[in-house]
């Protein structure tokens, strides 16, 4: 067992965590919108705005900020940011854009980019960023479908997780297994077969 932690306001804590990751996502949406980069925010953060636009008390939040850029525009991108306070680093799981000076990988921007496989076991390349949806002020997120495909390209643990969110809020259902390729639609009747896991 541990010892018991510092007395400090736990709740406090919680929020302010949330707060930075919400913070992170605007001020590089902002330095890549004002420097008209083409993006898109993908992951846990665009799972959480679209579940939002049906239930707000459904919105599970993310410590992850993951942007999908278009790789002709990175150098622009680099630049918007590093003039924002962001340090650009390329480390083995791809690059990113730690939150400034003594950063972690935890405080970062993570980038993916468009038309490239996140992995080489990948099923599908990342989507495109030509096509983008806004979603409330100043959140520009991939559309619900493409979203979707990267989730279930992924398919790890948070990405069925974020795919029963989805789910969860009638914002995927059976009618999408058509527009989907043999291996993702099976991936997605698994969850919706058994979406408790």
């Amino acid at each position: 067992m541990s010892a018991a932690p510092p007395k400090v306001d736990i709740l406090e804590r919680m929020v302010r965590a949330v707060e930075k990751v919400r913070d992170r996502l605007r001020r590089a949406a902002k330095a890549l919108d004002d420097a008209g980069v083409r993006y898109a925010v993908i992951g846990g953060n665009a799972v959480a705005a679209w579940v939002a636009t049906v239930n707000e008390a459904a919105v599970r939040n993310t410590r992850d900020v993951e942007i999908l850029l278009d790789p002709d525009d990175f150098a622009l991108a680099r630049e918007a940011m590093e003039a924002h306070g962001f340090i650009y680093r390329h480390v083995a799981g791809g690059d990113l854009f730690l939150d400034g000076p003594g950063a972690r990988a935890e405080d970062a921007v993570h980038i993916v980019f468009a038309r490239r496989k996140v992995r080489p076991t990948s099923v599908e390349p990342a989507p495109d960023v030509r096509d983008t949806v806004w979603l409330g002020e100043g959140l520009r997120v991939l559309p619900l479908e493409a979203l979707v495909r990267m989730k279930l390209t992924s398919f790890r643990d948070k990405d069925r997780t974020h795919l029963r969110d989805l789910i969860g809020v009638g914002l995927v259902t059976e009618r999408d297994l058509a527009n989907l390729p043999d291996l993702l639609a099976a991936r997605l009747r698994e969850l919706l077969e058994n979406p408790e896991g």
